[in-house]
């Protein structure tokens, strides 16, 4: 009996020890989206056109930021909307290899092309807001759901 009892009480530990396990999102395998990559460029493009239309200095392309906007848009594709879901380990993990002391981005989906994803940022107050701050690096990503709906990434730094 004690023999018994000894069996099932490490059976339960073990189930409860295991039970308990919380997944993260990094353990969560999410496939890998093609990139748009004449409408990443065109969109590039787009930015830097209004900000020197401005006064600003064009921002520099960021290979750091741009593997981390890939990620982020396969990850919103996997989850079938946009958010920002996970920005403070983006923004700490491109803070700890740059440097960097400021971090944003915009996020986006639905808009066909790079002229009307730039609008639609541009008649955002949040979105132009961090389109037009003192940012001085940034990368564009823009995937292609499996249902062909655009996703995009803009992640700025300085």
């Amino acid at each position: 009996m004690r023999r018994s009892l000894h069996a099932i009480l490490w059976a339960s530990c073990l189930f409860i020890s295991v039970s308990c396990t919380k997944e993260t999102v990094d353990d969560t395998v999410i496939p890998v989206a093609l990139n748009a990559v004449e409408v990443e460029q065109q969109l590039f493009e787009i930015v830097n056109e209004h900000r020197v239309s401005m006064g600003s200095e064009p921002l520099q392309f960021s290979a750091l930021a741009y593997d981390y906007a890939n990620l982020h848009n396969d990850y919103m594709i996997s989850k079938g909307t946009i958010s920002h879901d996970n920005f403070s380990s983006r923004a700490s993990k491109i803070a700890a290899e740059t440097n960097a002391k400021e971090i944003a981005e915009n996020v986006a989906m639905d808009y066909p092309d790079a002229v009307e994803a730039f609008q639609g940022w541009l008649d955002s107050p949040n979105h132009k807001g961090t389109m037009e701050a003192d940012y001085t690096n940034t990368a564009i990503s823009v995937k292609k759901g499996s249902d062909g709906t655009l996703f995009y990434t803009q992640i700025f730094f300085k």
